[in-house]
């Protein structure tokens, strides 16, 4: 739902013509670069929160196939202690939990990438001021049209990575609340199956 929101917004701002300055003036292909890190992140992203709902539905309709996490699981702790069953408890939730720290790589990775710009621009804008032209009139176009280029470098790539980072970021967020469900009805189903 979330992700069919933003993509909504997304196709407004396109439609009401707010994409295509920004493609327009980045030369340097950082937006893109941003978006395609935003698109892996969400393909990622929703390859993970596809296979953590699949397992996480299978463990609350007790369906464990042989290849399944939690059938692995209930294996392992079959017949064990309370001890060792704790600690292949704690090794699921760290496996489970290293799982989706991908996404949020990727999710911080967008506003890095969107500060790079920002520097990126500002090193365009002044590269195309000259001090010494500063006072012949007809100097100071250019110099202002450099000025002007680089300035939307800065600003389009820190608002192209800050709004993608906030989009990710939801999008890991279901994913890591999902993962705490998967582990805990996964631990359940252990301490249910131990004894058998």
């Amino acid at each position: 739902m979330v992700n069919t929101v933003a993509s909504a917004l997304l196709a407004a701002a396109w439609l009401q013509g707010w994409i295509t300055p920004i493609l327009v003036s980045d030369d340097t292909g950082l937006c893109q670069l941003i978006f395609a890190v935003f698109l892996v992140g969400l393909a990622v992203s929703a390859a993970k929160v596809w296979r953590t709902s699949c397992e996480l539905n299978a463990c609350k309709d007790f369906q464990l196939h042989g290849n399944s996490r939690a059938a692995r699981y209930v294996a392992e702790v079959m017949g064990r202690d309370s001890g060792s069953r704790s600690i292949l408890a704690g090794n699921l939730r760290l496996k489970l939990s290293s799982r989706v720290a991908m996404v949020r790589h990727l999710a911080a990775s967008l506003v890095l990438l969107g500060l790079i710009g920002t520097v990126v621009g500002f090193i365009i804008s002044l590269s195309g001021v000259d001090p010494a032209k500063a006072g012949d009139v007809a100097s100071i176009a250019p110099m202002v049209t450099k000025l002007i280029e680089g300035m939307s470098v800065a600003l389009y790539t820190t608002l192209v990575g800050g709004v993608l980072n906030i989009w990710l970021s939801i999008n890991y967020n279901m994913l890591a609340t999902g993962t705490v469900n998967l582990i805990t009805e996964i631990s359940a189903l252990g301490e249910r199956h131990a004894g058998s």
